[in-house]
């Protein structure tokens, strides 16, 4: 897809964002960004080039913004290549100018799709880290939704506030309280298991040293969702500030694939409690990872995951059709596509297997790729397939939660850097 046209940019005030862009960004930065609001040009222009934006100069011409459409593409570099991230700057503009078209530019949707380039890299290597530590598992039999061994949560880098293992937050580092779940020995829920995903995505993102400075202890609280509202979580609690309301994916499918990048979700039954046969899989909470491109234009197509739910739903009803023998059969029969098994069913129920294979051939259930707790990371089809088996007597639907990736934490990032920055020149100066 061609960028858009470049056009010019007024000087007086902030550009205005298109409309779909100010449905999921509600924001602006100027909002509490402390460290915004004295950046230099210098350090403005440097986070913009680091994001990928191209500031070129123009020796006559206007200000213009050439944003293109960035959260469609797949890479930064591909992005860069289609044109998109493109700033030019007359040579003659005046220095206050100057800094309010680079902080203009950092509040635009192109800045936050860059910023989600970098945004599912990190998140992708926290779910790396987690799905390859052994020693991070997950229990039905525990005392509370997390615990940590026999070593105790404070050796690890956690101190409880919250009886029952209901509720922890770090001590002696931040860095050093993630780590816990990438080489240490502690259990969970999939729902602390998403935060915690959540939290080492933001460990990925900023680096260690950073990552410490930047959080409060109270603000990387983990626990039950209900103690998170009651605390300084960053994801929940009342540092969260403004969280962006998406379930069915309706604004995030029209932005884009990396639009996605780090958004929280969950695989919910859709019958009530009574229909289910295995209770710790009543709901699975995830984080996506990746979104290929055939997913994201399935995804954009149907207008977000509405359409799928009642796919999901087509899938069950198929389901109900066969008996129900082996706990994994559908995860063989559909995931891992088990010939053998499939050759010795009955020809209808043969029939009935290829209904649902082609149906979860569809792009969205083999290119949306989700962490979650302790599955890993897997398409979104597998967790379809394999609820089937674990809770045969109602469908499941699929929902983004409650985030605040492109809004509270994009400024938070965006200070931080700005700081980091400051301080490097303030460095220099002395």
């Amino acid at each position: 897809m061609p960028p858009r046209p470049s056009r010019p940019v007024p000087w007086r005030r902030l550009r205005q964002l298109p409309a779909l862009a100010l449905l999921w960004f509600a924001g602006s930065l100027v909002a509490g960004a402390t460290a915004l609001d004295d950046a230099s040009s210098g350090c403005l222009e440097a986070l913009l080039r680091g994001l990928g934006w191209r500031i070129e100069t123009d020796e006559a011409g206007q200000a213009r913004v050439v944003e293109g459409t960035p959260c469609r593409r797949g890479s930064l570099a591909e992005a860069q290549a289609a044109g998109d991230l493109r700033l030019v700057l007359p040579a003659r503009l005046g220095p206050d100018d100057r800094r309010r078209l680079l902080r203009e530019a950092l509040d635009t949707q192109a800045s936050r799709c860059a910023y989600a380039f970098e945004l599912g890299d990190a998140a992708r290597r926290a779910a790396a880290r987690l799905q390859g530590n052994p020693g991070y598992r997950f229990s039905a039999v525990q005392l509370g939704w997390i615990g940590f061994g026999l070593r105790g949560a404070r050796a690890q880098g956690w101190e409880r506030f919250r009886s029952f293992g209901r509720g922890y937050r770090p001590v002696v580092g931040n860095a050093r309280a993630i780590e816990a779940f990438y080489s240490g020995h502690v259990r969970s829920d999939c729902g602390v298991g998403r935060q915690v995903a959540q939290l080492a995505t933001l460990r990925e993102l900023y680096g260690d040293a950073a990552f410490d400075r930047a959080f409060a202890a109270p603000e990387l609280s983990i626990g039950t969702f209900m103690t998170l509202h009651g605390t300084d979580s960053i994801l929940l609690g009342r540092h969260a500030g403004e969280l962006f309301a998406d379930g069915k994916a309706e604004k995030t499918a029209a932005l884009g694939r990396q639009a996605f990048m780090g958004a929280p979700g969950f695989i919910e039954h859709v019958f009530d409690r009574t229909s289910l046969d295995d209770i710790n899989n009543q709901a699975e909470n995830f984080v996506v990872v990746d979104v290929d491109a055939a997913a994201a234009e399935a995804l954009a197509a149907h207008g977000g995951l509405r359409h799928y739910d009642a796919v999901n739903r087509r899938i069950w009803e198929l389901a109900r059709r066969m008996p129900q023998t082996g706990y994994r059969r559908f995860e063989r029969l559909l995931y891992e596509r088990d010939e053998d098994l499939r050759a010795a069913l009955p020809p209808e129920h043969q029939a009935l297997v290829a209904s649902m294979q082609a149906l979860l051939d569809d792009p969205f259930y083999r290119g949306f790729m989700i962490y979650v707790h302790p599955q890993g990371v897997r398409p979104i089809g597998y967790h379809v397939a394999r609820l089937l088996d674990r809770n045969p007597r109602t469908p499941y639907s699929i929902d983004l939660a409650l985030h605040n990736l492109h809004t509270t934490l994009y400024r938070r990032w965006i200070d931080s850097r700005l700081e980091a920055c400051a301080a490097s020149i303030a460095g220099t100066d002395h």
